[in-house]
Order: structure tokens, then C-alpha cells, then sequence
């Protein structure tokens, strides 16, 4: 039975080649369609993705002390809240979900090498900064725990200051001067995304934290950097408030007093509105697809009326209204699956073809990694192909009907 009815769907395509040809030309062209617009709004979802992790790790938090803006403890208002490394100690006692934490202080001053003097701002911290901030080494090292605890005169270059310090020369093992003082480069960092030309973030120079005390009274922390366990961001936050609201006097419901970015916050603010373009993009892709199949359900249904006697013939031969449907269906779903197959095949070779498209690199030097790529998921064709079973299976099934229905007398009729 079901392979007479396949011979049957196979005998019909080839009879009428050319009509059946540009509608699967019509059906591929529509799933295509569905695929690349699925993939373009996964390629935005990962772009966006490697443009938050091309700063910082996923689960990062940077705490920054803040100036209070509720009353609390009998003072008033509008106190500035300055952290300290005591601070460090009380988070890692009272979170129990961090991972690794450092503070980070800066310095604005000049770095000289050779004649070259620029002002840049220098940055310490401890060693996890480089997995917080996500440095990528293209060179060298980055300093260690000991260069730390030595308070060793070490630093690591951006790849600005790099180039503009030496011009393509060698740099690991020189030494430059920051505000004076010699340090080693022990490292050269690989160029990160940057807007603009202002305050570029590959000009920071890296040292150890306790030697930015040449500097600067190292007390007191610009920032504390950390991440944590889990996905609970918000369990995260409010711990961190908990823990430092009694020791420097501030509610712990004051968000400017104590001011925390969460990378994480941020990405999910984000995949909503990526979420939401991939929901409008899938339902323009149905819409293109569906007219690929009302002009399936048009040649259907002309090639019911071209064989409306041959139905007769059928039927008047024991053929059922069920078999008739189904001879029908078939052919439609023959055409369908046929153009899914085109289709997809043709989306995947536009996708290898097309490469990154552009977009953060618009906007920021360094920014290939935030560009979007056509990324077919196995989920994506899995939607794509459901999408398009509904699609030929109500277009199939209403020529197949109307050719079930029809009476045999008034079929074998039909001139």
C-alpha cells in the first residue's frame, strides 16, 4: 500500500517536471529562508556573548564603594563608603559562594621607556584579576601570587602600550619606568575590544598590588573584583551588601552606597531581547515559508482539477476516499521534504560562504569576536523542519480533501 502510493507520488512529480520543480525551487527557497533567519539570531545571541566575555568572566561581580543616600546609624546622608582590603577578608568570610577576589586600585602617571613618555593609568591587583577580567596573554606572563607577596617590580604591558612604548622591538625582559621607578615586563597582553580611542583599555599597565604603594596609599581599594558559584546573582549582591553594610554604616538596601555591576545582570537584561528577536524572526520566517506554501496548495490543487477523471477512474474502481487523500498528501509531502532537503543543503552552503558578518567591529578596534556568524544548531533545523511539516501539511491536506470529496459519476464526467 504505502509503496503504491509513493509510485504514485514519484509517477506524478515526474509526469509534470517543471511545475514540480519550482515549486520544490519554491518550498527550498522558503526553508532556507526559515534556517538563515534562525541563524542569524543565534549568531546575535553568541555575538553578544563574546562581547560581555571579551571583558570580564560570566559569573564576575566589581563591587565599587559609593556615597550613601539614606540615613543610617545616626549619620546623615551623603557619606562616601571607601573600601578597604580589610574588605577582601570579610567577603570571603560572609560569601561563602566566591570563587576568586581581588582588589583593584589605579594610578595616573607617566610610563617611559627610552625617551618615550606617555601618561597611562596603571593598575594593580592581585593575580585573579586576569581571570576576572578575562586577559588573554599573547606574550610572556602574567605576574603570580609570589611577584605579589615579593612586592616584585613587574608589570604587564596592553598591546597599545606595548607597540607605542616599542615599536615592534622585543619587550619581555626590558624594563620601563612608571613614574620613575624600573619595572620588568614579564608579559604583553593580546589586543581587547575598544570604542573609541579615549582612556583605551589596551594602554593599562598591569603590576602587582602591593607595589602600587610607590604610588598611592594601597588602604583603600577603587574596586573589588570577584566571581561566584552558581547562577544566583542576585543570592550573590545581597550577601556582598549584607557583609559590608554594618562595617562601614550604611543600609543595606542603599544602592548607591555600594555599587555592584553584575556581568551575568546584564547578559539576561540582554537575552531577552535576543530571545525576542529570534521569536520575530522564526515567525517572519513562517511567514515566507507559508507563502511557499500557498504556492504548493495552488499547483495542488490545479493538478486535482487536471486529474479530477483519473480520480473518477479510481474510484470507480473501489479506490476509497482515504486513499485518494492520501495519494494526494503524499505527492504534496513528496514536494515538501524534496524542497527541505534543497533548502537546508542551501542554507548551510550560504552560511560556510557568508563567514562573519560585521558588527561590534563596527564599533570597536579589536572587535572580531563580537561580529555574528550564521550558526545552524541542531536545534535550529529541528524548529526549521517542524515549521515546515505544518506548512506542507495544510497545504497538501485541503487539495487532498477536495479531491477525496469529489463525486465518481460527475468525475468520469469531467472533459
Amino acid at each position: 500500500m504505502i509503496r503504491d502510493v509513493v509510485t504514485e507520488a514519484y509517477v506524478a512529480l515526474r509526469t509534470n517536471r517543471r511545475r514540480s520543480a519550482i515549486t520544490i525551487l519554491g518550498m527550498a527557497w522558503g526553508i532556507a529562508t526559515v534556517v538563515l533567519l534562525l541563524a542569524y539570531g543565534t549568531g546575535f545571541s553568541t555575538a553578544i556573548v563574546n562581547i560581555f566575555k571579551s571583558y570580564a568572566s560570566m559569573q564576575s561581580m566589581v563591587v565599587v564603594g559609593g556615597r550613601t543616600s539614606m540615613q543610617a546609624g545616626g549619620n546623615k546622608a551623603g557619606v562616601n563608603v571607601r573600601l578597604t582590603k580589610d574588605d577582601i577578608d570579610r567577603l570571603l568570610t560572609n560569601v561563602p559562594q566566591i570563587i576568586r577576589i581581588t582588589p583593584e586600585s589605579f594610578y595616573e602617571g607617566p610610563v617611559s621607556y627610552e625617551g618615550r613618555s606617555y601618561s597611562w593609568q596603571v593598575s594593580g591587583s592581585n593575580p585573579q584579576l586576569q581571570q576576572l577580567e578575562n586577559l588573554q596573554v599573547d606574550s610572556g606572563r602574567f605576574y603570580s601570587a609570589e611577584d605579589v607577596q615579593m612586592r616584585a617590580h613587574v608589570c604587564v604591558l596592553g598591546s597599545e602600550s606595548k607597540e607605542k612604548l616599542f615599536s615592534g622591538r622585543f619587550a619581555l625582559g626590558e624594563k620601563v619606568r612608571v613614574n620613575g621607578i624600573p619595572y620588568e615586563v614579564v608579559g604583553v597582553l593580546k589586543p581587547r575590544p575598544q570604542e573609541g580611542d579615549e582612556n583605551s583599555i589596551n594602554r593599562v599597565v598591569y603590576i602587582p598590588f602591593t607595589t602600587l604603594s610607590d604610588f598611592r596609599d594601597t588602604r583603600y581599594t577603587d574596586a573589588i573584583w570577584l566571581d561566584f558559584l552558581g547562577y544566583n546573582y542576585g543570592e550573590v549582591e545581597t550577601s556582598i551588601r549584607n557583609a559590608l553594610a554594618a562595617e562601614h554604616n550604611f543600609r543595606p538596601d542603599d544602592k548607591r552606597a555600594l555599587m555592584i555591576f553584575s556581568l551575568m545582570e546584564q547578559l539576561s537584561q540582554f537575552r531577552i531581547i535576543t530571545m525576542a528577536l529570534q521569536v520575530l524572526l522564526a515567525f517572519i520566517g513562517a511567514l515566507t515559508l507559508g507563502i511557499g506554501g500557498v504556492g504548493l496548495m495552488n499547483i495542488m490543487l490545479v493538478s486535482v482539477t487536471q486529474r479530477t477523471r483519473e480520480i473518477g477512474v479510481e474510484k470507480a474502481l473501489g479506490a476509497r476516499r482515504f486513499d485518494i487523500l492520501v495519494q494526494f498528501l503524499t505527492e504534496a509531502l513528496a514536494i515538501t521534504a524534496l524542497g527541505g532537503l534543497l533548502g537546508i543543503g542551501l542554507a548551510y552552503a550560504i552560511s560556510f560562504s557568508a563567514g562573519n558578518l560585521t558588527f561590534y567591529s563596527a564599533l570597536a578596534k579589536h572587535g572580531e569576536s563580537g561580529d555574528i556568524r550564521l550558526i545552524i544548531s541542531p536545534g535550529t533545523v529541528l524548529v526549521s523542519t517542524t515549521i515546515l511539516a505544518l506548512v506542507g501539511l495544510v497545504s497538501g491536506m485541503i487539495p487532498a480533501i477536495r479531491a477525496s470529496r469529489l463525486d465518481p459519476i460527475e468525475a468520469l464526467r469531467y472533459e
